[in-house]
Formats: structure tokens, C-alpha cells, sequence
């Protein structure tokens, strides 16, 4: 359960920094929705067909819940893959206004 918790306050986390920069969700709420589902979707397909393989293996832990999604699929693979994605895109949407920005002032200063 411990596990879960923090996932979820380290979503709540990327939220706050969304919010206060309005970055994806907070940016463009549609767009940010599917881009989100999309990768998580992926992630999960690539973790499905890793379980099929063999080559993932859920081991039971004191610090999850113990719920599974799926055969070898915890609960808590989905909130970290979500947040591995939301995560990924507050970087990149964030890296890339960072860098306009500084291009922007570099310009103006040279104008």
C-alpha cells in the first residue's frame, strides 16, 4: 500500500507543477488526455507482452497492495506508468518553453 501512496503524491506533485505553469494538463487539457492514455497504453502493451515472455515477474512485497490488473500485473504498474508518462511530458513540455525562452531574450538582446 506504501507503494501506491507515493506514486499517488508524486502524481499529485506533477500536478502542482502543471498547475502552476500550465504545462500539459493545465495547458491543453484534450490533447494532454490522449497523449497520456497513448503512452500509457503502449506501456502497458510493452509490459503485457514482457509478462508473456517471461522476462517480467511480479514478486509479492509488504509495500503493495497486492492487487492485480492482470497475470503479473500490479496495481501499481499502472500508476507508475502513469506517472512515468505525465512525468516525461512536464519535462519535455517544460524543456521545450525553456528553451524559446532563452532563444527569445538571446535575440532580443542581439536586436
Amino acid at each position: 500500500m506504501i507503494y501506491l501512496l507515493v506514486l499517488v503524491a508524486l502524481l499529485g506533485c506533477m500536478c502542482a507543477i502543471d498547475a502552476r505553469y500550465r504545462l500539459f494538463f493545465f495547458d491543453r487539457p484534450l490533447a494532454a488526455a490522449l497523449t497520456l492514455v497513448a503512452g500509457l497504453a503502449y506501456f502497458l502493451f510493452w509490459d503485457i507482452w514482457a509478462i508473456a515472455e517471461g522476462i517480467f515477474l511480479h514478486l509479492p512485497s509488504p509495500l503493495m497492495t497486492g492487487i492485480m490488473v492482470g497475470h503479473q500485473l500490479p496495481l501499481e504498474e499502472v500508476f507508475f506508468l502513469a506517472f512515468l508518462c505525465y512525468q516525461t511530458m512536464i519535462l519535455f513540455v517544460g524543456a521545450r518553453r525553456l528553451l524559446a525562452s532563452r532563444q527569445r531574450k538571446e535575440s532580443e538582446a542581439r536586436a
